[in-house]
């Protein structure tokens, strides 16, 4: 994919979100001068717009310190806050390298069902794909056997190769299979699909221990990341899955898709300020390329609507 139609991707799926933040500060200054009861009302529509409280409490500071009792603009806010988004994110903003050895490098994917997680992982594997990575996938969701198939297809499609058991078999075996052949066969890079409910944490907890203690056995670098999947338009809930998930799985890093179907994609700088985890790649369609590691700058720009 070219850089201008990756950037024209990135403009129109943030869109919504992009109009709903410079609609929510439109009007705020009214006669211009920058006073509390105007900072209260800038800080109040930076929540609203799903950039979190801490990220609005910090915007609010700079604006406070360096521009309080003076006559500003809207444009002069929407800077501001285009600055503070590109730190935050900037902060975070890290691809996923592949860099173990030996290899394969073993990333065990995260997500609760529904969050795109099984097409996250097509995409991850064709983003590697380009880089000339050799790409194994394991269907470790052994609970749901749509899960299995799904996976299966996209492996399919992608010509990669794909370690399988029956449903409700045991994934850690199914892991254990797949990082001996991805070893055996020289495989770059093995990403493993994870059970996604969390209806019952303890199972989970169980389960994915299980997991790490094998592969432990066969490499005890891996799993080298634990990447969670989350789907933008649950907003704030998003945040609780982050939190969850890192006391369950010991994430390591986020992946946030479903961007462009969203005017919620200020949960992206929410989370980056909250947790500081790594954030390795941004989905904003349904094509196989549409999920990319981003720029923080670029993006900054999009959302406050200065570009």
């Amino acid at each position: 994919m070219s850089a201008n139609s990756w950037s024209d991707k990135l403009r129109l799926g943030f869109s919504k979100t992009s109009s709903r933040l410079t609609g929510n500060l439109a009007g705020i200054l009214g006669a211009g001068r920058l006073t509390d009861a105007a900072l209260d009302d800038i800080e109040d529509a930076l929540i609203v717009s799903d950039l979190g409280p801490s990220t609005a409490a910090r915007i609010r500071e700079k604006l406070a310190t360096e521009k309080f009792d003076r006559d500003v603009t809207e444009e002069d806010i929407r800077a501001v806050v285009e600055r503070e988004i590109a730190a935050i994110l900037g902060e975070v903003a890290e691809p996923l390298e592949i860099d173990a050895f030996p290899r394969p490098q073993v990333i065990l994917v995260i997500g609760v069902n529904g969050s795109g997680k099984t097409t996250t992982i097509a995409k991850l594997a064709h983003l590697f794909q380009e880089e000339d990575y050799g790409v194994m996938l394991a269907a470790g969701d052994t609970f749901r056997a749509a899960a299995i198939g799904q996976l299966k297809i996209w492996a399919e499609r992608l010509n990669v190769p794909i370690v399988t058991g029956p449903e409700g078999g045991d994934a850690a075996s199914i892991v254990f299979d797949a990082v001996k052949q991805a070893t055996e066969t020289g495989i770059d890079v093995l990403i493993v699909d994870t059970a996604g409910r969390l209806q019952n944490k303890r199972e989970l907890m169980d389960e994915l221990a299980k997991v790490r203690r094998v592969l432990g056995r066969l490499n005890p670098a891996a799993p080298h990341d634990v990447v969670l999947v989350l789907d933008a338009t649950n907003g704030q809930n998003a945040l609780s899955q982050i939190e969850t998930f890192k006391e369950v799985a010991g994430v390591s890093g986020l992946i946030m898709t479903k961007l462009d179907g969203t005017a919620r994609g200020g949960v992206l700088v929410a989370a980056a300020e909250k947790f500081q985890l790594p954030i390795h790649a941004i989905g904003v369609g349904e094509q196989m390329d549409d999920l990319r590691p981003f720029d923080p700058g670029f993006l900054a720009k999009i959302l406050a609507g200065t570009i």
